[in-house]
């Protein structure tokens, strides 16, 4: 049965707008079925060996069908871009394709060649509010506009947390039991390290390296570590590994979409404060730093402090689905003063928020806090106000403190 995600509506409008959209997003998040909700005819490249040799020999072959076609995981044969631009030039309706990928083209022609033509649409791992352990009662729009938030206890449990990052948000493992979402994800890793990576960068790479270098990004969860940390990490017997290698690693990831990084946001400030733009580290799933790690839900519960940056990690990724269709990015801030912010949603209008992200309901104290002096160190006179500012907690209730600072917890959480 498919679950509805937040991208549907997204693809909807694209495709209303667009000759063909293209949605990019890792391995086993639920693009081909997505996609099939909208699509009226399809074509599964990598599965299809037929449709493969056709599109070797004539790739325009593949594009006949009603529309919109799907064509999933078109980078198998990437001759089929500039076939599909030129089907959507001649013609000349909205709507003709959807494009799927897991991995995103060494020289990324796409983005280069398909201006005008095709939408590009980022899709992740399921929230908690799609996979239905959010009762949805506090939406980030209407805060956003405004609107104070107010919602019971969701009821959700540190232990269910521990759970929901360990299984992570992937489709078809929802409905399994933890132990086993578990070990497809451990499986998950295992064909990135010793197949993709390889595959995505045109040679044999290390998969030993690659197997330490995702521990060490596991064990960074949520930090600004620097690459030169990684490679020492990464290097094993033998030393450091080169720190370009790690940087190759890296993009690897990147283009792969098992890794996604937050940017530093950078406002006008106050003070003579120095912003520090290191992006933090993320796995585009929490589920995948356990992974690597070895871990289960009960080694989280004992160590509260990779929970705590685990339980960030899960939060950005659905602040991420929720942020997208509103034209959102999100950001987080730092200074050389020790004021930081763990997410700072900003929109293309202008209008943008702070988030503190704390696990327990009895660090909402401390997380407001934060928010108020990262307040007085903004110049919000540039930047303008906040539409909001506010602790997005594991568990408790949602409301507006006397102080301003609203209180969210992530069950209640919802586009």
């Amino acid at each position: 049965m498919y679950l509805p995600r937040v991208v549907d509506a997204e693809l909807q409008a694209r495709l209303a707008a667009a000759g063909a959209v293209v949605i990019e997003g890792p391995k086993a998040s639920g693009k081909t079925e997505t996609a099939r909700q909208q699509a009226v005819s399809s074509v599964l490249l990598d599965v299809d060996e037929n449709a493969r040799r056709a599109a070797a020999v004539d790739p325009s072959l593949v594009l006949d069908g009603p529309a919109p076609r799907l064509l999933d995981e078109w980078q198998v044969e990437p001759a089929l871009w500039n076939h599909v631009r030129r089907a959507v030039d001649e013609r000349g309706t909205p709507g003709q394709f959807v494009l799927t990928g897991s991995s995103v083209p060494a020289d990324d022609v796409a983005r280069h060649t398909g201006a005008g033509r095709f939408s590009f649409l980022r899709m992740r791992p399921m929230t908690l509010f799609e996979t239905g352990l959010s009762t949805g009662t506090v939406s980030l729009g209407a805060i956003l506009a405004g609107e104070p938030p107010r919602a019971d206890d969701p009821g959700l449990t540190v232990g269910d947390l521990a759970d929901r990052i360990t299984a992570g948000g992937w489709p078809a493992q929802h409905a399994r039991p933890v132990a086993d979402a578990a070990r497809a994800a451990r499986d998950y890793l295992e064909q990135i390290r010793n197949v993709d990576v390889s595959r995505v960068a045109g040679s044999r790479r290390d998969p030993a390296r690659v197997g330490r270098l995702l521990q060490s990004l596991a064990r960074n969860s949520s930090t600004e570590v620097a690459i030169s940390v990684l490679a020492a990490d990464a290097g094993g017997a033998d030393g450091a590994l080169d720190r370009h290698t790690v940087a190759e690693y890296l993009t690897i990831l990147d283009r792969l979409m098992i890794t996604e990084d937050q940017p530093a946001w950078a406002p006008h400030l106050r003070s003579r404060a120095n912003l520090r733009t290191s992006p933090k580290r993320h796995f585009v799933d929490p589920s995948l730093a356990v992974a690597a790690l070895g871990a289960r839900s009960d080694r989280l519960l004992a160590d509260l402090n990779l929970l705590g940056l685990l339980f960030e990690s899960l939060v950005i990724r659905d602040l991420r689905v929720f942020a997208q269709p509103l034209d959102g990015q999100v950001l987080h801030y730092r200074d050389n003063y020790g004021v930081e912010v763990d997410a700072v949603v900003q929109l293309v209008d202008g209008r943008w928020a702070g988030f503190e992200i704390k696990l327990g309901a009895g660090l909402v104290d401390e997380g407001a806090a934060s928010l108020l002096r990262f307040r007085e160190a903004v110049d919000t006179r540039k930047t303008g106000e906040p539409a909001v500012l506010g602790v997005i907690a594991g568990t408790g209730y949602g409301y507006l403190r006397p102080d301003g600072i609203a209180v969210i917890p992530i069950g209640a959480l919802a586009p």
